[in-house]
């Protein structure tokens, strides 16, 4: 028979867990809608900025004075992986479905025989590669103290790689992140940051326009922008991602405390029925015998 008082501590506990984990629903909720609503802001900057990348691109990635970040090293030995996860745990598989995305493409480029280097953002990612893929770790950008995510931090992030690429670190760098899709759908997703792809909504390989100065010229300037534009755009959509997946993680451990609660009170009444049915007993008993 369950002690009573210690299903009533065990009742109280689960109760106060419940109002933590409703409160941090209710936050990630708010914040949820900030940053979805940052991360469909900058979608629309992010898929022009795209659009026009691809048609400068289509007719320099050949040439032979085209820049560095579009063309590449001339190899793909070395490997930089940019894994960015959430500061913060408590979101479901959220980060850990980044960190398995991104220890796969390690693996598999080990496997090739290509030198992996690793970069982190957000030290629950951290956290999750360093078990076996320490000995692979170059730098980590610590984002605990930022209230608020800006284009700097990303641009900083991007100074920092290409800083990396122009004194001949790697030569293919790619960043995973996790892609907003809805409350319940978080897509992990893995884009080539440098060389740099650009893919245009219509397809066209050539420009559409004649550019002035060259496309080159042009390239040379607007390549750093863009690769910092790809690293913030992956930075919103983490953040929406993030609180959309805490919000869902909450709701259910709210429900499944509701649902504990239920069954411990179940469980309380009844030992507390059978308590009081012996005492009867013994009541009885004793008032036959005399």
């Amino acid at each position: 028979m369950p002690n009573l008082k210690d299903l009533k501590t065990r009742i109280d506990s689960v109760k106060s867990t419940r109002k933590i984990t409703k409160a941090m629903q209710m936050v990630a909720a708010a914040k949820l809608r900030r940053a979805q609503e940052a991360a469909e802001a900058g979608r629309p900057y992010a898929e022009r900025m795209n659009a026009v990348m691809a048609n400068l691109a289509g007719a320099s990635a050949s040439a032979d004075n085209a820049p560095k970040l579009l063309a590449g090293s001339g190899d793909n030995q070395v490997h930089l992986l940019v894994v960015a996860t959430s500061e913060r745990g408590l979101c479901g598989g959220f980060n850990s479905s980044i960190a398995k995305l991104a220890r796969a493409k390690a693996k598999e480029l080990i496997a090739a025989g290509k030198a992996v280097k690793i970069i982190t953002v957000g030290k629950k990612g951290r956290e999750q590669l360093k078990r076996d893929l320490s000995d692979k770790m170059i730098n980590h950008v610590d984002l605990s103290e930022v209230k608020k995510l800006g284009y700097v931090h990303a641009s900083d992030i991007a100074t920092d790689i290409i800083a990396r690429f122009n004194a001949e670190e790697f030569d293919v760098a790619t960043i995973f992140y996790n892609k907003f899709e809805s409350v319940m759908n978080q897509i992990p997703t893995e884009l080539q940051l440098i060389p740099a792809k650009f893919v245009s909504e219509e397809g066209a390989d050539m420009p559409l326009y004649e550019y002035e100065p060259s496309e080159t010229e042009i390239l040379a300037d607007l390549l750093p922008r863009a690769l910092s534009t790809q690293v913030f755009t992956a930075l919103l959509e983490n953040g929406a991602s993030e609180q959309g997946a805490r919000m869902s993680a909450m709701d259910n451990a709210t429900r499944n405390a509701g649902d504990m609660i239920d069954k411990l009170t179940i469980v309380y009444n009844r030992s507390r029925q059978a308590a009081i049915t012996n005492e009867l007993i013994e009541i009885i008993s004793g008032a036959e015998a005399l």
